[in-house]
């Protein structure tokens, strides 16, 4: 090949699917950082504010990752996340936290499912976006801590867990619209949501994300 094929090839466009996963994903992953930090500011001990700053620092490496990876393909960051502000604007307004509690449930439960979602989507892509998106969405740690401090909460106060499971049961309704109004407003990501599959591929797949939402909640010690 010569160096001018080498230099097309290096600026061919990128697969309009790919660019939104990317997009909606380090908007994702912003909208994270800021919430988590948030968070933190709620915590009744310096050791758990420290916790949640780590975490909110692991979730700002993400995002630049994926910004990178934007770059890479050509593409302008900023451009590829800019239509999903909305979104994901729209949902944390709808779901904001009382307390402490509630907005561990929401980083462990809306997260998980989000990043459950993303994987789902992630399985119709190339290798090295895949690998990216699963590095991404993998646990930085929260899982254990918010397991630990919630059900710790919920043995010492039994009226904590029906709140918070009522909590929890809100988190993925909105969860869901969420992703239902992404894949009705950008066709070419749900284009790789849909790749391939049939009426009972889709139907086992959000499945899968209900399981691993009830799953999550008996971790915490609510009822699903």
């Amino acid at each position: 090949m010569t160096d001018l094929s080498v230099q097309r090839a290096a600026v061919s466009p990128a697969p309009s699917g790919i660019v939104e996963l990317l997009g909606m994903l380090a908007c994702a992953e912003l909208f994270a950082f800021e919430r988590l930090a948030a968070d933190a500011t709620m915590a009744p001990v310096l050791a758990d504010r420290a916790a949640l700053a780590r975490m909110a620092a692991a979730e700002c490496d993400h995002m630049e990752r994926l910004r990178a990876r934007l770059g890479d393909l050509g593409c302008d960051a900023d451009q590829a996340m800019a239509p999903f502000v909305a979104t994901f604007e729209a949902f944390h307004a709808l779901t904001v936290p009382s307390d402490w509690l509630e907005g561990l449930v929401k980083a462990y439960v809306g997260d998980g499912l989000a990043a459950d979602f993303y994987r789902e989507i992630a399985a119709s892509v190339d290798a090295d976006t895949r690998d990216l998106v699963l590095e991404v969405c993998a646990d930085l740690g929260h899982a254990a801590f918010a397991e630990d401090r919630v059900r710790a909460a919920v043995a010492a106060d039994p009226r904590v867990g029906a709140r918070l499971a009522l909590w929890g049961r809100r988190l993925v309704g909105e969860a869901l619209a969420q992703a239902q109004a992404v894949a009705a407003e950008h066709d070419a990501l749900a284009g790789l949501l849909v790749k391939g599959a049939d009426l009972a591929e889709l139907s086992a797949m959000f499945t899968r994300l209900t399981t691993a939402h009830a799953r999550r909640m008996t971790a915490l010690g609510l009822a699903g």
